[in-house]
């Protein structure tokens, strides 16, 4: 039950999100893109190759809290923003985020839909959804897939980007990030960051009995075809995020891509989400309680 759960909540936590885009388009930001594209296509990301100044963070722990503050500035190399597929400019933001030093699991997981999903170490979100819809309609059903190529959304080598108020995040894996910290394919990841319940977020790798494992999502695409008819058509190609299924078994990792492991932070052993190579790579559901702090701006 509580996967089943967990699937509702992934693929259509996207739809969540279309409420309060419609009453951002009530209050006079810019309108929703009408796309029709319907075809996956490789990423073209920005190389990174511009380094910013004064970047801020700090992660304070007073008992049962643990408090992030930061100016959501990276250290890391970034693209050049504006670029022809994102518009903004990154700005310094004042950044209050509160989370559960000792998290507890729930019974059943809940949606990230108006929720950024958590903070890297460096003070930089992670927000894997994308506010683009099929015909540029929320309630069409169909979101795409921030990390499927269809729509150009100016992403950088650290497959970030930056939203209208100047906050540059994460939708997929925070290579610049990974390279400050010594990430590497042979061991077990560093802390990357925390999720909004408080639980740890490790990158691709952890250590299971002794060897070092790259953990895999269970997520797959769907066979077939698309309905069509007011949707659109075309394969299941990762064009949008309803193209993809949990199938539990399939990976390594649950339908909130989160596992039980040890690690250097928790060497008796965590919950903690693993950031993927593949779908949904940044998690979009909570194992535990989400702190409101974390509640997206636009």
């Amino acid at each position: 039950m509580k996967q089943l759960e967990a699937i509702k909540v992934v693929l259509l936590a996207a739809l969540i999100v279309a409420g309060a885009c419609l009453q951002a388009g009530a209050q006079g930001r810019p309108p929703l893109r009408d796309h029709t594209a319907t075809k996956a296509a490789p990423l073209e990301l920005v190389t990174a190759s511009r380094r910013l100044s004064g970047g801020q963070v700090a992660i304070v722990d007073k008992g049962q809290t643990r408090r992030i503050t930061s100016n959501g500035v990276p250290t890391h190399t970034v693209g050049p923003f504006p670029n022809r597929g994102n518009p903004h400019q990154i700005a310094g933001q004042s950044y209050r985020f509160t989370v559960a030093a000792v998290p507890a699991a729930r019974a059943n997981p809940s949606d990230s839909g108006r929720l950024m999903f958590g903070v890297a170490v460096n003070g930089v979100p992670f927000d894997p959804g994308a506010a683009e819809f099929w015909r540029g309609n929320p309630r069409s059903g169909w979101v795409y897939e921030a990390l499927g190529g269809a729509v150009p959304l100016g992403l950088d080598a650290n497959y970030a980007h930056v939203q209208p108020g100047g906050q540059y995040h994460y939708h997929g894996l925070p290579t610049g990030l990974m390279a400050e910290l010594g990430w590497s394919a042979n061991r077990a990841s560093p802390l990357i960051g925390y999720a909004a319940d408080g639980f740890p977020i490790y990158a691709v790798t952890v250590e299971v009995n002794g060897r070092v494992k790259k953990m895999q999502s269970s997520y797959r695409l769907k066979s077939g075809a698309r309905p069509g008819g007011a949707g659109p058509t075309g394969r299941y190609d990762g064009a949008f995020v309803q193209d993809y299924v949990y199938v539990a078994g399939a990976g390594d990792l649950d339908a909130c891509n989160g596992a039980v492991v040890r690690t250097a932070e928790y060497p008796q052993g965590t919950y903690a989400y693993i950031l993927t190579e593949a779908f949904p790579v940044i998690p979009r559901c909570f194992t535990g309680r989400a702190d409101r702090s974390f509640s997206k701006r636009r």
